[in-house]
C-alpha cells in the first residue's frame, strides 16, 4: 500500500517536532533547579521568611560572605532571616548570569553570578554581586538546597 507523499511527509514533521520538544532528563532538571532558585529570590526579595526557607533541607549549610564560618542547619538560617541579617537594603533587580547546572543522577550544581540592585535606606542604588555556587538533591521527588557558598565578587 502506498501513503500518500503529504500524509508520510506530516508524520514525519510530527515525529521531528515531538523529539525536539522533548527534553532531556538532565536538561529538565537544570530548568527545574533554576526555577527554584527564582522562586527562593522572589520570596526573600518579599523578606518571605516561610517561602525562602521553602526549598532549604533541614541540614542545610552556607558559606557567604557575612560570616567567616559555615551557617549550619534551616532552623539557623530562618533566624538570621528573620533577625534581618541575610542582607542589607532592599533588592530591585536580581539575576543570574553564566549559569551551569551540572546534573548526576539526584543532584544537581548550580553556579553563577549574581548580579543586582540594591537601594539603601537613603534611596542610593548599589550594584551587589557575588560568585554562588548552590547544591540541590532530589528528595521525595523534589529539589531541596543542601549547600550554598556565596562568594564576594569584586
Amino acid at each position: 500500500m502506498t501513503r500518500p507523499p503529504l500524509l508520510v511527509a506530516s508524520c514525519l514533521t510530527c515525529l521531528v517536532s515531538t523529539a525536539a520538544l522533548a527534553q532531556t532528563p538532565a536538561k529538565q532538571a537544570a530548568d527545574e533547579v533554576i526555577a527554584l532558585t527564582r522562586t527562593l529570590w522572589v520570596a526573600d526579595i518579599r523578606k518571605d521568611v516561610a517561602g525562602s526557607l521553602k526549598g532549604l533541607a533541614d541540614d542545610y549549610t552556607e558559606f557567604n560572605a557575612d560570616f567567616p564560618t559555615r551557617l549550619d542547619g534551616k532552623a539557623l538560617n530562618a533566624k538570621l532571616a528573620e533577625a534581618g541579617i541575610s542582607g542589607s537594603g532592599s533588592v530591585i533587580a536580581a539575576d543570574m548570569a553564566n549559569e551551569k547546572v551540572q546534573v548526576y543522577g539526584d543532584v544537581a550544581i548550580l553556579s553563577y553570578n549574581y548580579v543586582g540592585l540594591t537601594k539603601d535606606k537613603d534611596g542610593k542604588i548599589e550594584p551587589s554581586k557575588a560568585k554562588s555556587t548552590r547544591v540541590y538533591v532530589k528528595q521525595g521527588g523534589q529539589w531541596m538546597l543542601v549547600h550554598a557558598n556565596f562568594g564576594e565578587a569584586k
